[in-house]
């Protein structure tokens, strides 16, 4: 996808694998593109000033925005949506850009669909003179450039709602598209890695991927996070800014190199010259256009590592995840699930705190409650009871799964999460006391085995079971512990540093660069027979390797709802699975997980 084609006349590299280059004289003169011009018989679209936008996610502003609505739109079919950043910019007859023209001349010629485009500026302080110039908005710098999905928000939940009143617009993410140029192209960067939910495509010239606000970022998280289905379109060229905050052209560069690592379907037009402009954007700009609403779909290429070069110790997701391979719903109209564990044959176990019940998926898929019982948590013990959790009773219990009595091990607690390991010892959370406790489930011996975690939660035994590890759920922490013969904990060290999410909730923090939350919101958690640890949090199932280091991020089932926790089961624990809310998911994955005491799985003869 980055292959570059030499231009003689200007030394222009253009990534040329799906399209063919634009005209060398053409593009020498940087003269508009011929799809840029207007042809005869082309049916044109009309193009609305809006009036003025009085926002309430940024409050105190106000900007200005067009909507153009193409010749062949009917209320009757739902349109595609692209919305451009710095609106006024793309609008301008004579530009570079010629977007309504552009527009017209592709939907008449069936290079892309039907499309409403909204035109729109960054907003301007109420209070405040007039701007300038729309480039000079006093809000430019803090939407386009800040991290997280405000912006995002404010398109979703203010702009979008208002086009709707009028105008029939799909709601897939492969018809919704964002544009921008500079701090507007990482803007529309920003918010679909926020909401690819909500857009699916991108195109960015001279993207400001610096550190203005912490766009500098990205590289390194796209390539420790879940690909997203993001189609992603870069421009710039070797001129553009160098200066206190980063190097223009190397940021689009690590860019598309962290893209092509993760598999995105995306292209880099990268050409030697030009400066921080649109000479070289916009007469590549129809171009773009048919690349980035092209129908063909995008199969990436399988990354398989060879299991006997382990890549220098790395463990990429890509030696986790399945490609094609999405979360599936298992069970739902639940309440609250939490719990997940798994016994030998492969079968699933997880509570609904609320019903209460515990419930049992076969590896077929097949649910059914085995007791109404609820549960914070649930691990199978070397005698082959579960072992539970009881918040609300104050107590952890063995549970047969026979039907039999319930055996309590320990009263007047506030447990949260727990351990089992071979021996018969229980390790469990107590959070609101800031505890982790330790039970002998033979002689029912309670103690307190460490003290001072801020929000213990999740918690679970390395392979060897020599390890413990407990989440912080109200820090950015997972902590580990040496476990002594004796059941005793030693060694405690704050091992994995948890990605947390971004804090917007200063409406408008002074500082430029990034806030981010100290609590990462580590829930449950569960380890494989390869040392990696897996951790649901506010961002999603955060997986390490043994030594501690992040491998990456797997997307939550569902977007915008929080995890509870995740387990691996099925044969050959071939699944992993996550509980969020009312519902429980699961994806294969290539991973055996960490199970040593379960024992040989019914009927094997073992």
């Amino acid at each position: 996808m980055f292959s570059p084609l030499l231009r003689p006349a200007a030394a222009l590299l253009l990534a040329s694998a799906i399209l063919s280059p634009l005209p060398a004289p053409l593009l020498a003169q940087d003269a508009p593109h011929p799809k840029a011009l207007e042809q005869a018989g082309v049916p044109k679209g009309t193009l609305t000033q809006m009036p003025p936008w009085e926002s309430t996610v940024f409050a105190g502003t106000t900007r200005d925005w067009w909507v153009y609505v193409p010749a062949q739109y009917r209320p009757d079919k739902p349109a595609a949506l692209m919305v451009f950043q710095d609106g006024h910019d793309y609008i301008k007859p004579q530009g570079n850009w010629r977007a309504p023209v552009v527009f017209d001349n592709l939907i008449a010629a069936g290079l892309m669909p039907v499309t409403l485009a909204v035109f729109i500026n960054p907003g301007h302080a109420k209070d405040l003179p007039p701007a300038k110039s729309p480039w000079q908005s006093s809000n430019r710098s803090f939407e386009y450039d800040s991290l997280g999905d405000r912006y995002a928000q404010f398109l979703l939940n203010e702009i979008l709602p208002e086009l709707e009143k009028t105008y029939r617009l799909s709601n897939d993410p492969k018809d919704r598209a964002l544009c921008g140029a500079s701090s507007g192209g990482a803007c529309a960067f920003t918010a679909a890695w926020e909401r690819p939910e909500s857009f699916g495509k991108v195109l960015s010239t001279i993207g400001s991927f610096t550190n203005l606000r912490g766009a500098h970022h990205y590289p390194a998280w796209i390539r420790k996070t879940e690909r997203k289905p993001i189609r992603v379109y870069l421009e710039d060229s070797s001129g553009d800014v160098d200066n206190a905050y980063g190097n223009w052209p190397l940021a689009n560069q690590q860019m598309a190199a962290a893209l092509r690592y993760m598999g995105y379907d995306a292209r880099l037009d990268f050409a030697e010259g030009y400066g921080h402009n649109s000479k070289h954007g916009g007469p590549l700009f129809p171009e773009a256009l048919q690349w980035l609403w092209r129908t063909e779909d995008f199969k990436p290429a399988q990354e398989t590592p060879d299991p006997k070069k382990p890549l220098g110790g790395d463990m990429p997701l890509q030696r986790l995840l399945i490609e094609g391979e999405p979360w599936r719903l298992v069970a739902d109209n639940l309440v609250f699930t939490d719990g997940p564990c798994s016994d030998a044959a492969g079968n699933f176990y997880f509570s609904d705190l609320k019903a209460p019940a515990i419930f049992k998926v076969s590896p077929e898929g097949a649910v059914s409650k085995i007791r109404e019982l609820g549960a914070s948590g649930l691990k199978f013990g070397p005698d082959q009871r579960l072992y539970a959790c009881q918040p609300a009773e104050k107590r952890v219990v063995a549970i047969p799964l026979d039907n039999g009595p319930v055996e309590v091990l320990a009263s007047d607690v506030q447990p949260n999460d727990l351990a089992v390991s071979h021996r018969g010892h229980v390790y469990f959370t107590e959070t609101g006391k800031k505890q982790v406790s330790w039970i002998d489930a033979t002689t029912r011996q309670l103690r307190a085995a460490d003290v001072g975690i801020t929000g213990p939660n999740g918690i679970t035994l390395s392979p060897d079971q020599t390890t413990l590890a407990v989440s912080d759920y109200k820090g950015q922490h997972v902590w580990v512990f040496r476990v002594e013969p004796d059941g005793s904990l030693s060694a405690k060290a704050p091992y994995m540093t948890l990605r947390t999410e971004l804090d917007n909730s200063d409406p408008r923090p002074a500082q430029r660069d990034p806030v981010f939350k100290t609590a990462s919101g580590g829930d449950g958690m569960t380890c494989d027979l390869q040392g990696r640890y897996y951790v649901a949090s506010k961002v999603g199932i955060q997986v390490f390797d043994p030594t501690g280091r992040l491998c990456g991020v797997v997307s939550r089932p569902q977007p915008q709802k929080p995890l509870t926790s995740c387990a691996l089961s099925g044969p050959g624990l071939q699944y992993l699975y996550a509980t969020q809310g009312d519902k429980v998911f699961r994806r294969k994955v290539q991973a055996d997980a960490c199970l040593p005491h379960l024992g040989p799985a019914p009927g094997s003869g073992r």
